[in-house]
């Protein structure tokens, strides 16, 4: 599916779903009152290093939709003024940004109204660098999460389950938001997998690549229940190879701008 195609079919469903998110955004805030999202994790002790998640960026940075994500104007110089600063034109979804429920639904919480607890929290990390080498539209799915938990017990609650492709290393080329054809490219979380995740409590999800949803996607599944459920995601993360599996402590420095559907954020993790 062409790029335009795809932007034009996201647009299209958002309008046709508007009631639909109503419920589901209902039911997230149901879910929160509950416990299951604002649920307090136990959070581990740390050393005190601190791994930046973050990747830096300007207007060259890759974007779904193929536009620049930030955009500089000088507004005073040095020479002239005796002090520098930009004016900054900043699209809320690029770099390494939080994707809040108010995304995909029409009644979603803001990045604003998000409970900041839910930003600091345990991380959990899914290799999937194997599978993403052979696909790579592959997806984190059930049998991941089974394994991890398998081998490193179970999830906190509240915990953000992030998704390592080995995606990161690609920034700075095309392979990182396309294929040789142009079409979008990239792994993401299955449907199966982040239903499963809200059942055991996870508060959050990350990814290495620009979205969500694989890159061939055709109906944005996750964006259209993960963040309707009263949760948030995080896209193109930086150096999960440098943490252990588990046993770090996530925080997102989230922007505040009200009726925010999400912006650039500085992530980062100690362990």
């Amino acid at each position: 599916m062409c790029h335009a195609c795809v932007i034009e079919n996201v647009k299209t469903s958002m309008l046709s779903r508007r009631e639909l998110f109503r419920g589901a955004a209902s039911v997230g805030l149901a879910s929160a009152a509950a416990g299951v999202i604002s649920a307090r994790p136990a959070l581990a002790q740390s050393t005190g290093r601190v791994v930046d998640l973050t990747h830096a960026y300007d207007g060259d940075f890759p974007t779904f939709d193929g536009n620049p994500g930030i955009l500089y104007s000088s507004q005073f110089e040095h020479d002239r003024d005796g002090y520098k600063i930009w004016e900054l034109t900043i699209y809320e979804h690029t770099g390494t940004h939080i994707d809040a429920p108010l995304h995909f639904a029409a009644d979603g919480a803001s990045v604003a109204e998000l409970d900041p607890s839910s930003l600091v929290c345990p991380l959990c990390i899914i290799d999937i660098k194997s599978k993403a080498a052979d696909d790579p539209n592959a997806m984190l799915e059930p049998e991941d999460i089974e394994a991890f938990v398998s081998a490193n017990g179970d999830i906190p609650q509240g915990a953000c389950v992030a998704m390592n492709s080995g995606w990161a290393d690609k920034l700075g080329t095309e392979g990182y938001r396309n294929d040789a054809d142009g079409n979008f490219t990239f792994p993401g979380f299955s449907k199966a997998a982040t239903d499963m995740l809200i059942e055991i409590g996870a508060g959050s999800i990350g990814v290495d690549t620009l979205s969500l949803d694989p890159g061939n996607s055709a109906d944005f599944a996750v964006h259209y229940s993960w963040l309707p459920s009263g949760h948030f995601g995080i896209e193109n993360l930086a150096n999960l190879d440098a943490l252990p599996v588990s046993g770090a402590t996530l925080f997102v420095g989230a922007p505040k701008h009200k009726q925010g559907t999400g912006g650039p954020a500085r992530v980062m993790a100690v362990i």
